[in-house]
């Protein structure tokens, strides 16, 4: 049986793919889990239109994050934090930290999207990647000063 897949299924396919599988398959799992349907003409044309629609939306959700990676390209954050006699941070300055500071400034990024290479532990200037979408990267610089 030929089955169009609504949802990406491990080992079996993506989204849009038509497979063929085994009827048994089909009737009792994927077609009542809602992972499926039968490839119909018409439901052939209806994939049609949504993949149209979602590559739509997809290019215009990358225009949005360039524009924002531009933005943020120009950001420069300030934390300022407790430190020892040696200059060196009580703890560390993690992602909730920078989004809340991000934030402040205006820009609501989410902390999972910030990525930070090593611990950030020391005072200093650091280049800290936004990921805001799976093909844009953006970068701010952070300064870390102690209070």
């Amino acid at each position: 049986m030929n089955v169009i897949l609504s949802q990406d299924v491990p080992k079996l396919g993506k989204a849009g793919d038509v497979v063929k599988v085994k009827d048994g398959f089909a009737r009792n799992f994927l077609i009542p889990g809602k992972l499926g349907m039968i490839a119909t003409a018409g439901n052939l044309k209806r994939v049609e239109q949504d993949k149209s629609r979602r590559i739509l939306l997809e290019s215009k959700q990358e225009q949005e994050a360039q524009e924002l990676a531009k933005k943020l390209a120009n950001v420069s954050c300030t934390i300022m934090v407790e430190v020892n006699d040696l200059d060196r941070l009580y703890g560390s300055v993690t992602e909730v930290d920078i989004a809340k500071t991000l934030e402040a400034e205006g820009y609501t990024v989410d902390k999972k999207a910030i990525v930070i290479e090593k611990p950030i532990e020391e005072l200093g200037i650091y280049e800290i990647g936004v990921t805001l979408h799976p093909k844009v990267t953006g970068k701010i610089r952070l300064w870390v000063t102690k209070k």
